[in-house]
C-alpha cells in the first residue's frame, strides 16, 4: 500500500514538471525572432546543402543548392565603378618595349570588333578592358616573341555621356565633363518644361548587359528645401527621364472654349 500510495503521489508532480517544461520551451520558441523571408530558387544539378546556422534542427534538408533570386534592398542607389570596355570605332597605340618593330599607332577597332595586327593577324578585342586587352595581346605575341612587354594607350574612344529624355527643354545625349549631378544634367538639357513632374524624376543606371536599376528622385522637394545632399552624381551611360504632370496628360481632352461661351444670351 505504501508503494502504491507513493506512486500515486509522484504522478501529479511529474505531470506538473512536464507541463512547466513544455511551457518554458514554448515561451523560448515564441521569443525567438523569425528568420527573414527570402525568395529562393533551386540551382539545377547542384549538390544538396543545408544551412545549419539559420534552419531549426527539425527543418527538412534542402533538396538542392538554394540561390537568392534577388539582392537584398539597400538604402543607396547602387554605385557602379567599372573600367571602360573597348568598342567598335575606338583606336589605340600598341607599343613594345623590347621589340619596337612591332609598334603600331592608331590601331582601329573594326565594326565587327576585330583589329588587324602586325605579326599575329586578326584578333577580337571589342568588349575588353585595357588590362584584358594587354593580356590578350601578350598571349597572341608570345607565339612569336619571348615574354613580350606590351603597353596599350587608348587614343580615341567614346566620351562619358548621359541621356536626358522626357519633359526637358532639349532632350538628347550629352557629354560629361567632370562630375555632373542630376539637377545639373537637367539644367544642361535646358531645364524642366511646364508639363514636367518635378517630384518623380527617374534615373536609370545600367548594371550589366541585361539589368538596369531605376531610382525615383523628388527634385521638387530638394529644390523647395534647398537641400541637394540627395542629388546623385551621374555615371557614364546614365539616363534621366522626366514624366508629364497630371494636367499635361488631360489637357488634350479639354475642348477649346470661345469667348461667346461666356456671354449671356439675349432674347429679342
Amino acid at each position: 500500500m505504501i508503494g502504491i500510495a507513493r506512486k500515486n503521489f509522484m504522478s501529479p508532480i511529474r505531470l506538473l514538471a512536464v507541463l512547466l517544461a513544455g511551457s518554458a520551451v514554448c515561451a523560448a520558441q515564441g521569443e525567438k525572432p523569425a528568420a527573414p523571408a527570402a525568395t529562393l530558387v533551386a540551382a539545377p544539378g547542384a549538390a544538396a546543402t543545408t544551412d545549419t546556422t539559420t534552419a531549426p534542427a527539425s527543418a527538412p534538408a534542402a533538396p538542392a543548392t538554394l540561390v537568392a533570386a534577388s539582392k537584398p534592398a539597400t538604402g543607396d542607389f547602387q554605385q557602379r565603378t567599372q573600367r571602360y570596355r573597348i568598342e567598335a570605332g575606338d583606336t589605340f597605340d600598341l607599343n613594345f618595349d623590347l621589340s619596337p618593330e612591332f609598334n603600331q599607332l592608331a590601331v582601329a577597332v573594326q565594326p565587327d570588333g576585330f583589329v588587324t595586327l602586325r605579326g599575329v593577324g586578326d584578333l577580337k578585342v571589342a568588349g575588353q578592358t585595357v588590362p584584358e586587352l594587354t593580356q590578350t595581346l601578350r598571349s597572341a605575341y608570345s607565339k612569336i616573341l619571348n615574354d613580350p612587354m606590351i603597353s596599350v594607350v587608348l587614343k580615341d574612344f567614346e566620351k562619358p555621356y548621359f541621356v536626358a529624355d522626357g519633359q526637358v527643354a532639349k532632350p538628347g545625349k550629352y557629354e560629361m565633363h567632370g562630375q555632373v549631378t542630376l539637377t545639373e544634367a537637367i539644367a544642361v538639357a535646358g531645364g524642366f518644361q511646364s508639363s514636367a513632374k518635378h517630384s518623380q524624376v527617374l534615373l536609370f543606371r545600367r548594371v550589366d548587359d541585361q539589368w538596369t536599376e531605376a531610382k525615383l528622385i523628388d527634385v521638387k522637394k530638394m529644390q523647395k528645401n534647398g537641400n541637394l545632399s540627395e542629388d546623385p552624381f551621374l555615371h557614364n551611360g546614365d539616363m534621366l527621364f522626366v514624366p508629364k504632370n497630371v494636367m499635361s496628360k488631360i489637357d488634350r481632352f479639354i475642348p477649346n472654349l470661345s469667348m461667346g461661351t461666356y456671354l449671356p444670351l439675349t432674347i429679342p
